[in-house]
């Protein structure tokens, strides 16, 4: 851009809305497909809607109307149920979709701002800078060096170098920003941009199930088969008793719901979905709902030093001129030509800290301000290992000033040093290292002619200095370490700064095993053995690249441990895409890392990383309740109706598929709102993070969830002989058998609320729909016993007091002996201490 332009104005608000009703919204419309229909059609093709639509149509069949329609309106609430907390979750996910959308900057009324992406109207000036998406498709009205990635058009991963004044002036939505700025007038958007046309879309990403919903299914599935096993033994059976097809089918139909566990993937879904809005809410955006799942078992940690660990606020400290052989703090008039070439060695428009801090440094010194002299004419990005940046300036006498700054090595490397001068240059700056600063080196070269190098390290430089800078740490960021300790989680600093500012800041914040350090070229020396053993043992990785980064992923998840990975430059986005958790920055993250990432932390806030694997944990926690709930009440229903069944005992058919789906309309809102809206534990946090491999299902971890359902099962079976035995009916034992049931479900629903805490603890836990739940379980169990019209339609009858009584007392004592289980478990975990 040179200084003749004009500057360019952009649209106007009262055009944005004309171009806006004229050609539409920034967004890729794909065919829509009706949400409800499609969820609709899923529920139907679920085992479960089809055994409780064949049980309503052999009721009609037989002429069972009062059943029948009974069955009707409870498939349909049941239905609107599953259909309400799908479309919950929907929207959840729906708002974390738009939550996350990239943003772009424009020039609009004047001035620059961020807008998002599907805003952007044609006509808009659009302002396209490294690291950045192109979000349509436009033609170049001015740029800097400014290159781009087209292989999502062209399938060629070469950068090509585009400007205003070639034929290759246009640029287009999806590609993305290498190098270099330019400015571009948008021309097509939404459908109408070459991709677009060409019918690609940037979200067409098919997410793959993770493992807890594979073990989820293939857990429904087998369920399903040994229902199906079972269903047919029972029919048998039945006939061969009655010789009734229908009744028999009828029977062997009330089995096989009871044994489905339908409410196990609905769980799974809405724990996920309601758990990233919960994230939202916390200032954190999940663009995937799997990645829940996998923030509980985090255990080691990756982030970078500046903007995370520091404030990424960096203010000029000290100066040294090779020249003079000192350090000035702050720096002096002595500095004016150092601090000079810094300058031009920054970009013209300047973005970063560092550049930001030594643009106004230039401003306050006592000459004559030369930037609006002064084009850039050729632009080497920041490159090299360790790296470093030059920028050629010209102005229309042909006077040129080409500097250079970058990590200290770099610059020693391209300057003609003395041994003597290369030792004061780095004592200088170890020193400053040392007393936490991050050091910049400074260089001037001479060229004639416009054959420009093809490397910036081919000029040579005279090295003419260092600047320091002071980043100083975040307020909160020794606590935010000290609580991931205690959680069981490793942190290790990855950052491209030098050993001694990084060692001397980590010390500062109580950063642990900070002398354990390993630069890029020493990483990248290393065989996969030997860096498989490194990579546990170091704490901070300084002078690191792209390459040398995701070597170090990759080395941790040879060790089977599960990274998050900070980051938010270009350079970061293969990291942050090949760990387990990618997590970029909301404020200064790049576009790129921000797609690349899985988790993006709004505010910049690392602290945020807490509340993220706290959650994540919780939501594992609370899913783990809400199954083992599940498989404890299961157990109980089936043997309750196949036992009686298959010993031939006097009330074989006890309970019908009314009573099923009752309890099936219960069970649903206790494991998917009441347990999914349950506090985190206080212990949550102390614990080591879980093994990503863990599942629910194995017969360790469900042992449990199966002495429950079978101590319940012993206290159903308890009441019915006891009915048998003092000569009561079939209603009023199936009565008393119900309610035994009823009370162990809810004293089931509060003694599950912890594995660990006692009932006595959780009941101090702050969950109002854990007494919403029960107390319309109660009341709508005491209208079926007391409304008659109710009772005769379930087949129940009056119960005395006595009967009332003990079927409570045995659905206590059926589930409370967990208590004692629980507390010989703290009391275990106390002596461990």
């Amino acid at each position: 851009m040179t200084e003749t332009q004009q500057p360019l104005k952009g649209l106007s608000n009262e055009e944005v809305v004309l171009s806006r009703t004229k050609f539409g919204s920034n967004a890729i419309v794909q065919q829509k497909k009706n949400l409800f229909l499609n969820s609709v059609f899923e529920m139907v093709k679920e085992p479960m809607f089809l055994l409780l639509l064949t049980a309503t149509s052999i009721y009609f069949i037989t002429g069972d109307f009062g059943n029948g329609i009974f069955m009707t309106v409870a498939i349909l609430l049941v239905s609107t149920i599953s259909l309400y907390q799908e479309s919950k979750s929907r929207t959840a996910i729906e708002a974390l979709k738009k939550l996350s959308q990239p943003k772009s900057k424009v020039i609009r009324n004047n001035e620059i701002i961020e807008i998002p992406s599907e805003e952007i109207v044609i006509g808009d000036l659009l302002q396209a800078e490294e690291g950045t998406f192109i979000p349509a498709d436009g033609v170049i009205l001015q740029s800097n060096d400014f290159s781009v990635n087209e292989s999502i058009l062209t399938g060629e991963s070469l950068a090509v170098f585009k400007n205003e004044t070639t034929k290759n002036n246009t640029v287009f939505l999806g590609t993305i920003v290498t190098g270099g700025l330019a400015i571009c007038e948008v021309t097509a958007i939404g459908n109408k941009t070459q991709l677009g046309i060409i019918g690609k879309s940037l979200e067409s990403i098919v997410e793959e199930k993770t493992p807890l919903q594979i073990q989820i299914g293939n857990f429904v599935k087998k369920m399903s088969l040994v229902g199906l096993v079972i269903f047919g033994f029972v029919w048998f059976i039945n006939y061969y008793n009655s010789k009734e097809v229908l009744d028999s089918l009828l029977k062997a139909l009330t089995l096989a719901m009871s044994i489905i566990p339908e409410e196990i993937p609905v769980a799974f879904t809405t724990f996920m979905a309601l758990g990233s809005w919960r994230l939202m809410k916390m200032g954190i955006i999940v663009k995937q709902t799997k990645t829940v799942e996998t923030l509980g078992s985090a255990n080691v940690i990756c982030t970078d030093k500046t903007g995370t660990i520091t404030e990424n606020k960096m203010s000029l400290a000290q100066c040294y001129t090779l020249s003079n052989d000192t350090i000035n703090e702050p720096c002096s008039d002595n500095n004016t030509e150092l601090l000079t070439i810094a300058m031009w060695a920054s970009e013209p428009i300047p973005f970063d800290p560092m550049e930001i801090a030594l643009h106004d440094a230039y401003s306050k010194l006592k000459t004559a301000d030369e930037r609006p002299n002064f084009k850039l004419v050729h632009e080497y990005p920041l490159e090299g290992k360790p790296p470093m940046m030059t920028h050629v300036f010209e102005n229309h006498n042909g006077n040129r000033i080409i500097a250079a700054k970058g990590a200290t090595e770099a610059l020693i490397a391209t300057s003609n040093l003395s041994e003597n001068e290369k030792q004061k240059i780095i004592a200088a700056m170890s020193k400053m290292a040392l007393e936490g600063y991050r050091v910049l080196s400074v260089g001037l070269a001479a060229f004639s002619g416009s054959d420009y190098p093809e490397k910036q390290q081919d000029f040579s430089f005279k090295f003419k200095g260092l600047v320091a800078f002071y980043d100083p740490p975040k307020a909160n960021i020794k606590a935010v370490f000290e609580t991931l300790y205690k959680a069981g989680i490793q942190v290790k600093i990855v950052t491209g700064d030098n050993a001694e500012t990084t060692a001397t800041i980590a010390k500062q914040i109580g950063f642990r095993n900070a002398d354990k350090t390993i630069n890029g070229d020493e990483l990248m020396a290393m065989d996969d053995a030997t860096l498989r053993e490194k990579v546990m043992e170091t704490a901070i990785f300084t002078r690191m690249f792209p390459e040398a980064k995701l070597k170090i992923i990759k080395a941790l998840k040879d060790n089977n441990q599960i990274v998050a990975m900070t980051g938010d430059g270009v350079n970061d986005g293969p990291a942050l895409k090949s760990a387990h958790i990618g997590i970029a920055m909301g404020k200064k993250g790049t576009e790129i890392a921000k797609q690349a990432a899985n988790l993006i932390l709004i505010e910049d806030d690392f602290s945020k990383m807490i509340d993220a694997v706290a959650m994540g944990r919780k939501i594992y926690n609370n899913l783990k309740k809400a199954i083992q709930y599940i498989i404890s009440i299961h157990i109980p229903i089936i043997l309750i109706i196949f036992i009686p069944l298959a010993l031939g005992w006097i009330y074989p058919n006890i309970f019908s598929p009314v009573h099923v789906i009752f309890l099936e309309i219960i069970m649903g809102p206790t494991c998917s709102i009441i347990y999914e809206n349950e506090p985190m534990e206080r212990n949550l946090m102390l614990l080591q993070p879980r093994p990503f491999t863990s599942t629910f299902f194995k017969l360790k971890e469900i042992t449990i969830s199966i002495i429950q359902g079978l101590v319940i099962t012993i206290g159903l079976l308890f009441m019915y002989q006891y009915c048998v035995a003092t000569h009561c009916s079939e209603s009023t034992t199936r009565t008393v058998v119900f309610l035994t049931l009823i009370s162990s479900n809810i004293f089931l629903t509060l003694a599950n609320r912890s594995f660990y805490y006692s009932i006595l603890t959780t009941l101090q836990y702050k969950n109002n729909l854990v007494l919403l739940i029960i107390s319309a379980t109660i009341l709508v169990t005491a209208s079926l016993l007391f409304i008659p019209l109710f009772a005769s339609f379930f087949q129940f009858e009056r119960v005395s007091g006595f009967q009332m009584g003990l079927s409570i007392l045995v659905g206590i004592v059926s589930v409370l002996w967990i208590e004692i289980y629980k507390g010989f478990k703290r009391r275990k975990a106390s002596d461990l201490e």
